[in-house]
């Protein structure tokens, strides 16, 4: 078929493949951080967990924690366990889940073009914690670029699921207590592996940065005129100590920390608030104008009838009321 000129070959053309990427070389450098929501308890309980991997690229250092279903606040939680035990590293590699990235929105038959200028999308939960603390997030392309937390939750799907069996753990807090006194103690002690150099890159929390506060679920509300604002169908009120010059109609910061308090901020300062009784809505008294089309309709002949009532001449012509003689002749009215 080459002679006779009826197939010409080609040159193959070689595919794009993933290299092989070398661990970083410092503790603390770079933490891959992904969920799943495996089988774990293997139906015992009823109770659909998930579970957390923070693992170091450079020792294989992991730190886990079993969460229900409620990202972001529960993810903030464990997010706040690892800063408390290894400080802050310098960067999070993860993937593109709505957890770590604002998805664009984009109509159903809008396709998104490479270098589309958009405006920047508000951060979520998760990453504006991560950029308050001064911590870089990366996002992997692929599944691959971020194989090292994938290989452990394969390890963690074998012997995790097993020990959690042979435990007989059946509720969320029975999970965490066997993966913090046998499961992660021993990870660490047998995969986890020397790092080329050995400076932690981790840095620690300063005076600067407020945990409780940048791990809390954080929303935006507007003072209204009399001091008061509204946050999750509550009314709150300002104490009058605590007014402060521009507080009225500017927009104040409210921190959902995760104990479940709630603190009001305003520029640098914590105001303090008192949540106001609102009268029921039963007790009022709703004014509820007439429906127009509940009024009876005047017939089509009584209207066109009224209106030729009122353009009808309903007294004397002008001329002949111009002619009338109105001159007084006496001064005074005779009996």
């Amino acid at each position: 078929m080459l002679e006779a000129r009826l197939w010409q070959g080609r040159k193959r053309k070689v595919e794009e493949v993933h290299l092989w990427r070398e661990r970083r070389s410092s503790r603390g450098e770079l933490v891959q951080w992904d969920i799943s929501d495996h089988n774990w308890l293997e139906g015992r309980g009823g109770e659909r967990i998930y579970l957390i991997h923070m693992i170091d690229d450079a020792t294989s250092e992991l730190t886990a924690r079993f969460v229900a279903p409620t990202p972001p606040r529960k993810t903030c939680g464990c997010l706040k366990t690892y800063l408390e035990r290894h400080a802050r590293p310098v960067a999070f590699y993860t993937d593109k889940a709505s957890l770590f990235q604002t998805a664009p929105k984009v109509a159903r038959d809008q396709k998104v073009q490479v270098g589309d200028e958009r405006q920047p999308l508000p951060p979520t939960q998760i990453g504006r914690a991560l950029a308050e603390l001064g911590i870089v997030w990366q996002a992997a392309h692929s599944p691959q670029a971020k194989g090292r937390v994938e290989r452990s939750f394969q390890t963690a799907q074998d012997r995790l699921v097993k020990g959690l069996r042979v435990a007989g753990a059946v509720s969320l807090e029975q999970a965490n207590a066997y993966l913090e006194t046998e499961f992660l103690p021993c990870w660490n002690q047998h995969l986890k592996v020397t790092p080329k150099n050995s400076t932690d890159t981790h840095r620690p929390l300063t005076e600067k940065h407020d945990l409780d506060a940048s791990l809390s679920i954080v929303e935006t509300r507007q003072v209204t005129n009399d001091y008061t604002l509204r946050f999750d169908s509550n009314l709150y009120q300002i104490a009058r100590a605590e007014i402060r010059t521009g507080l009225r109609g500017c927009n104040v910061r409210i921190e959902s920390r995760l104990e479940g308090s709630l603190r009001v901020r305003f520029q640098q300062h914590y105001l303090s608030v008192s949540q106001c009784l609102v009268q029921p809505q039963a007790n009022r008294v709703a004014i509820v104008a007439p429906h127009k089309s509940l009024a009876p309709r005047p017939a089509p002949l009584a209207v066109k009838q009224a209106h030729r009532d009122f353009l009808a001449a309903s007294a004397m012509p002008l001329w002949k009321a111009a002619q009338i003689d109105r001159t007084r002749t006496t001064d005074t009215l005779e009996e």
